[in-house]
């Protein structure tokens, strides 16, 4: 019993010391709730600069995160010019005892709050940083991106800017090439025309940054695999599981016998599903899938043809007469 006694006086003499002033010994501590600061509230000195939250998360969106609520500081992106990293000055126009601020206190925080803002993109390229991730951030949600495409085309843009590549050059553009290139490199199904058709820049000065990005950064891309075009072409086009099912048969015996090296992967998923309709006898027409994949109706009859005959498939006569492609 008395060792218990002694432990608890222990931990509370810890705890009058740690809410003690070092400097003025005065027991007047506040936290700042809003910027994490710990301070003398006689003095002004400051003990800690930030003090971590471990209560409970206030915002949770899924079963494991209700179960789990420990609490994180914001994470660090590439994707923005700081990388997440720097400070500001909080809105709540309130001192640290929660008391609001006079008038002209609040009309000299305002202007020193506009020259915080200003004072973190002094140089050309925190300005280029931040035109350039604006830009990312309306296009990741126009072309829905995940995060990890995100993260990869600002580290690739990032590596771009160390080699003078944004000289004499469109900041749109660049990050456009850069998208692209982290799309290939992740296996994200999106055509260099329909990045070029999001950003409004024209697709050869977009090809122009991504052939000069793939040359001086050295950079080695796969080619992307048709079946990860073909439940995009297929959503899109409003086809059904049946024709789904096995177009992807199709596009496996055609990997397997090499017949996709060379060709454009949308295309060549685009001529699997039309085939796939005209042996399910499902009625899509050609324009529908070519409009679906992004390409032309002349290039699905191309790839069409050929996987027939390299793949020796046989279309039923009944079938044949009714199809709108003529074999």
């Amino acid at each position: 019993m008395r060792t218990i006694l002694v432990r608890i006086l222990v931990v509370f003499q810890d705890y009058e010391i740690d809410r003690r002033c070092i400097r003025c010994g005065k027991n007047t501590m506040v936290t700042d709730d809003s910027t994490g600061e710990r301070f003398c509230g006689v003095c002004g000195f400051v003990i800690n600069e930030k003090v971590e939250d471990s209560g409970p998360e206030r915002h949770s969106f899924s079963k494991e995160e209700h179960e789990n609520r420990t609490r994180t500081g914001v994470p660090m992106s590439l994707a923005m010019h700081d990388m997440g990293l720097a400070t500001i000055i909080g809105y709540d126009n309130k001192d640290a005892t929660g008391k609001p601020l006079s008038a002209s206190m609040k009309s000299t925080i305002t202007r020193l709050r506009t020259w915080d803002s200003r004072s973190q993109a002094h140089g050309s390229q925190e300005r280029n940083f931040r035109q350039a991730f604006s830009e990312l951030d309306r296009m990741k949600d126009k072309l829905a991106l995940p995060y990890s495409v995100v993260e990869k085309t600002a580290y690739i843009y990032r590596k771009a800017l160390e080699k003078n590549l944004a000289r004499g050059r469109s900041i749109t553009g660049l990050i456009a090439a850069a998208m692209y290139l982290a799309c290939r490199d992740t296996g994200t199904p999106r055509t260099l025309n329909e990045i070029a058709r999001q950003v409004n820049v024209k697709r050869k000065d977009v090809s122009r940054c991504y052939r000069l990005l793939l040359k001086e950064l050295d950079l080695t891309m796969p080619v992307l695999d048709p079946i990860k075009c073909m439940s995009r072409i297929s959503s899109q086009a409003g086809l059904s599981e049946k024709v789904k099912r096995l177009a992807l048969t199709i596009l496996e015996d055609a990997n397997e016998k090499e017949i996709t090296a060379g060709k454009d992967p949308m295309g060549f998923a685009a001529s699997a599903l039309y085939l796939s309709c005209v042996i399910n006898n499902d009625g899509t027409t050609q324009k529908v899938i070519a409009m679906a994949a992004g390409v032309t109706e002349v290039t699905i009859r191309n790839r069409y043809k050929g996987l027939r005959g390299l793949l020796d498939i046989k279309v039923p006569p009944k079938l044949n007469k009714t199809n709108i492609l003529q074999v």
